[in-house]
């Protein structure tokens, strides 16, 4: 049978952007169809931007520490407009990247909702159809908001970054990475934060002794943390001031609601489950170790399928969808030890195993620790101490876990992540010789 295309991809963020421009490099007929903007929830309203945000709101400390350093630094004023508006025509320059990507390897691109409406067609909006050998579907997903009265009344991430002005105080629902990043951002640039978690912890799967090291610092930065108090409504005061009702806690009133509450895979209407692809309890697309779905010529890759959402996964999925499907190199995404970070202040990075899940699983282990005031902190006048810290196993010594927070964990992890990948032992660390006066000798120097 002939097709329009060999590779037809639904949605036009990073995994399928990969997918799109590598099955194309092997000589595959390319097309994506997006129904929003080219570069997917990291790109637009993701990480991206979100980390221009976080940068932007580190000077407020970077601003106050200098005074220390010798510098005349006069009061300064934040404006927010302006970095909405310079982080906003960044992403449009990143945009324009994907699609130059796309265009340069000859991807056809559609700018309009597809779904799937045969085992190797899929239908547009504008009504036309389009046959493909294969499809794959990466469209993501998109933030969960709990079914509560007054929704409607807050925002999600997709809506934080074009604020026409900074709320004076802001809740934040959720106790996630999404959450406490945007507490960070919010608290540094002096908006009154009270961030609601219906649980007792915060960050569940990151190593305990870290979680409780950013809630003390960010508590005594002035984040109001509220625990086990499950939102019950939003409500809009005469005043025109918002009013969050939490069980256990006394009405908060605040300026901006955001809901940090999770992420659903974004699955619905796209014409799966009538052709028999299989979807979980919450949407997640069901797939094997080559991202094939149930019915074999449709795939899926990334937070669709809510394995691992993180856009390097994603990356990884889709670029090895395309090398064993077009490229005679079949590969699969190796998922363990995959690093990760919070973007918060200070931020935490990750890989491998907690002490908590090491423990269970080999029951005894080795751990160490390095708990200190980095050297500008010290010369700044801040207390903030970072923590370093090893799980080893309990009789080779091989590194099963390293947990950091403190000033540019998440840059220090990338490397280190490579020696617990590699499955070196604590004794390769303590027989490489330090680079001294860093933050990063500390992972050699650890007791």
């Amino acid at each position: 049978m002939q097709y329009d295309f060999d590779l037809f991809v639904i949605g036009g963020g990073s995994g399928g952007v990969r997918a799109s421009r590598i099955s194309a490099a092997h000589g595959a007929r390319v097309a994506v169809a997006e129904e929003y903007r080219l570069g997917g929830t990291c790109v637009i309203r993701g990480c991206v931007p979100k980390k221009l945000l976080v940068y932007g709101a580190h000077f407020a400390e970077d601003l106050r520490d200098a005074r220390r350093f010798g510098w005349e630094v006069p009061a300064c004023d934040f404006d927010w407009p302006r970095l909405r508006d310079t982080v906003a025509a960044e992403v449009d320059r990143l945009e324009g990247l994907y699609g130059n990507t796309l265009a340069t390897h000859e991807v056809t691109i559609f700018r309009q909702r597809a779904t799937v409406v045969g085992p190797h067609e899929v239908a547009l909006a504008d009504g036309s159809r389009h046959t493909a050998r294969l499809i794959l579907i990466a469209t993501g997903a998109r933030p969960a908001i709990p079914d509560v009265p007054g929704k409607e009344l807050g925002i999600t991430s997709n809506e934080v970054f074009h604020l026409p002005a900074l709320p004076r105080r802001i809740v934040i629902i959720g106790g996630g990475y999404i959450a406490n990043e945007f507490a960070g951002i919010f608290n540094e640039f002096g908006v009154r934060v009270t961030l609601l978690n219906r649980s007792a912890d915060l960050l569940r799967g990151y190593d305990e002794t870290i979680r409780d090291r950013l809630l003390s610092i960010s508590a005594e930065k002035g984040i109001d943390f509220r625990f086990s108090a499950e939102i019950e409504r939003v409500a809009r005061m005469e005043d025109g001031q918002l009013c969050v009702h939490a069980r256990g806690q006394d009405p908060m009133v605040a300026d901006c609601v955001l809901f940090a509450t999770g992420r659903a895979p974004n699955s619905a209407d796209l014409g799966l489950e009538a052709l028999g692809v299989e979807l979980d309890a919450i949407g997640a697309i069901r797939v094997d170790e080559d991202q094939r779905t149930a019915v074999p010529s449709i795939f899926a890759i990334g937070d669709v399928t809510n394995r691992v959402q993180l856009t390097p996964v994603a990356i990884r999925e889709g670029h090895a969808f395309a090398d064993t499907q077009f490229g005679g190199t079949p590969r699969r995404v190796d998922y363990d030890c995959i690093p990760s970070a919070v973007f918060s202040h200070p931020p935490i990075a990750a890989v491998g195993l907690t002490e908590a899940q090491a423990r269970n699983r080999y029951g005894s282990v080795k751990v160490y620790q390095s708990d200190f005031r980095p050297m500008k902190n010290v010369l700044a006048g801040r207390n903030e101490r970072a923590l370093y810290k090893m799980i080893c196993h309990p009789v080779n010594g091989r590194v099963l876990g390293l947990h950091m927070i403190g000033p540019d964990a998440p840059e220090i992890l990338q490397a280190a992540a490579v020696a617990v990948k590699a499955g070196l032992t604590k004794q390769a660390f303590d027989e490489t010789v330090a680079l001294h006066p860093t933050m990063a000798e500390e992972l050699v120097l650890l007791k």
